[in-house]
């Protein structure tokens, strides 16, 4: 712990600050470049200590650098030390997660208690699943007890009621004793709306500059050095003090940045130093629906040098051929040649019309890029719970059309990503749900979000309150299903193909893609396997080759090899 409390406010006159549990206020001095401190470190015993900052006589507020808020955030914050954690987990090497099997999850409704230490507890059923990294939605400091996590203010501190710090800590380190890869989901792009006083400090906001969720971060403007190392600098807290293996990075196309050295580029840059320092590898992997290489192309060929994107473009050629919707932004993915396009070239807009956007959108991918660099997947958070009621793809599709677009995301030649309870087919949604204690707020969210989906059409009456607790209660995976049938066929179907995932060289392409539109047959061979899926119901003929390693389906021998009982998959070897 850092006991001359150091703080950046450039503009101001005075800085106070508040200590102790007698709230003792003691003035700091300024030094270079804007940052605030005691004279000398403060005598204040042993134990952590509660402290914030007056700012010209305004608050106090929590330190923007507080690591933890016992209280919550518009509260003093609480000295940590993370280093005092005795960690485990000296023979963890880390690993490159492209290629990886991704697990997304988000504490708050992942188990009953939706705490961090009884995540813990569910670890092992991943292990068994097979996958390799769990992504944690964010778990940043955000006012109220519940929500998605993108409404942070502190982003150093682990929201208490997961927790808190020394909790993550204890999870990461359950992770890797279990080999399992932790991803931290961050949010640089914007603040939430209650408990930001970031701007009482100092000019981390940029001025007139906004994106879809807020005011947007002061990356290239006057005093914009500091902000940029305080986002670097939390980077590197979430890698080198909680031993994060990656981060995920919130919407990058929502990062305004005007200079010649991109905040990306210069972030990619300092972990691959701190990857050299820890000696293991550590995964940086962009959102962005710019369908843009220039993210993922290396620093040498004048790219960011990020290890890899999402590819939304997957997600929609799947959902809307496996659900046959195809309104809004799945309006040019209703065709099985969306789903060719993407697994041989990797993005379905390359240049190509969008009739979403109505212009054209995106540019190839370079040819040198492999395909386990972009991130796909059949549902996420956003997919799901950005839908108006929170409908997963089980509310929508039978087990069969789910096993199909398993076999897609998990032996194509991406990266795949599960959301979690999707691996057996979860019947609860996963619907957006806030806590904001302002009643005006709280009511402003709600009138939002109904009158948002109202103007699509949809009856407010059906459209969740997102302030009512039972929205979020409604979220919270329910721990039986995947004992009973139908779930614990399909969750075994899950395990199976990701066993089988593992013969495949990671940088195997998919060769041989075809499809038969009337029939709603997609086929594909990777490596020593041939996969087929179908998406309408009726039997598929399915050459016999190897022999079949693995079906969801009814599959029976006929004259010309095998008949699939569709929806669902068959996978043979070539061999």
């Amino acid at each position: 712990m850092n006991r001359r409390f150091p703080v950046w406010a450039p503009q101001a006159a005075q800085v106070t600050l508040v200590v102790g549990q007698g709230r003792a206020e003691l003035p700091l001095t300024r030094g270079e470049n804007g940052w605030w401190a005691l004279d000398q470190p403060w005598d204040g015993g042993p134990d952590p200590a509660d402290y914030g900052f007056l700012v010209d006589g305004n608050g106090p507020f929590a330190d923007p650098r507080s690591l933890r808020q016992p209280r919550g955030v518009h509260e003093l914050g609480r000295e940590f030390d993370p280093a005092r954690y005795a960690w485990g987990d000296d023979g963890w090497r880390g690993r490159d997660l492209t290629g990886a099997v991704i697990y997304e999850l988000h504490v708050g409704t992942f188990t009953p208690e939706g705490t961090l230490d009884s995540a813990i507890r569910r670890l092992d059923h991943l292990v068994r699943l097979g996958v390799d990294a769990i992504e944690l939605l964010p778990v940043n400091a955000f006012n109220g007890t519940h929500g998605w996590g993108y409404d942070g203010v502190l982003w150093y501190a682990v929201h208490e009621p997961y927790g808190g710090p020394e909790a993550y800590q204890r999870f990461v380190d359950a992770c890797h004793a279990r080999g399992l890869a932790v991803v931290q989901d961050v949010v640089y792009n914007h603040l939430g709306p209650s408990g930001n006083h970031l701007p009482d400090f100092g000019p981390y906001l940029g001025s007139g500059a906004a994106n879809t969720w807020g005011d947007a971060l002061n990356l290239d403007g006057p005093l914009s050095d500091e902000v940029r190392r305080y986002i670097i600098d939390n980077a590197m807290y979430w890698l080198r003090d909680m031993h994060a293996d990656g981060l995920r990075l919130d919407a990058v196309h929502a990062l305004r940045d005007a200079r010649a050295l991109h905040l990306l580029e210069e972030l990619a840059a300092r972990v691959d130093e701190l990857a050299a320092e820890l000696g293991r590898p550590l995964t940086l992997i962009a959102e962005s629906d710019l369908n843009d290489p220039k993210l993922i192309r290396s620093r040498a060929a004048h790219g960011y040098g990020l290890d890899a994107q999402w590819d939304d473009d997957v997600h929609h050629a799947v959902h809307a051929n496996v659900t046959g919707e195809t309104v809004g932004y799945y309006a040019d993915f209703g065709g099985l040649g969306a789903l060719v396009k993407v697994f041989e070239r990797g993005w379905f807009h390359d240049g190509t019309w969008s009739s979403f956007r109505e212009r054209h959108h995106g540019r190839p991918l370079d040819p040198d890029i492999p395909f386990r660099r972009l991130v796909a997947f059949a549902q996420d958070h956003d997919q799901v719970g950005n839908r108006a009621v929170g409908d997963r793809m089980s509310a929508q599709v039978g087990e069969g059309s789910l096993a199909a677009a398993a076999a897609l995301v998990l032996l194509g030649p991406f990266t795949p990503m599960l959301f979690m309870g999707e691996e057996w087919g979860a019947r609860t949604p996963w619907q957006f749900f806030t806590s904001h204690p302002e009643p005006e707020l709280g009511e402003a969210t709600a009138r939002g979000r109904i009158a948002e989906f109202a103007r699509m059409g949809w009856d407010p009456a059906v459209v969740p309150d997102p302030q009512d607790p039972a929205t979020f209660a409604r979220s919270r995976l329910d721990w039986s299903e995947p004992e009973r049938e139908p779930h614990a066929g399909l969750l075994a179907f899950y395990t199976d193909l990701i066993a089988l995932r593992r013969e495949l060289p990671v940088d195997a392409p998919a060769r041989e893609v075809d499809a038969d539109e009337a029939r709603g047959v997609f086929a594909f061979s990777r490596g020593p396997l041939r996969v087929t899926v179908a998406l309408r119901p009726g039997p598929v003929e399915v050459p016999e080759h190897g022999g079949l390693v693995l079906a969801y389906g009814e599959v029976r021998a006929g004259a010309a090899g095998l008949h699939l009982e569709g929806p669902g998959a068959a996978i043979v070897r070539l061999e």
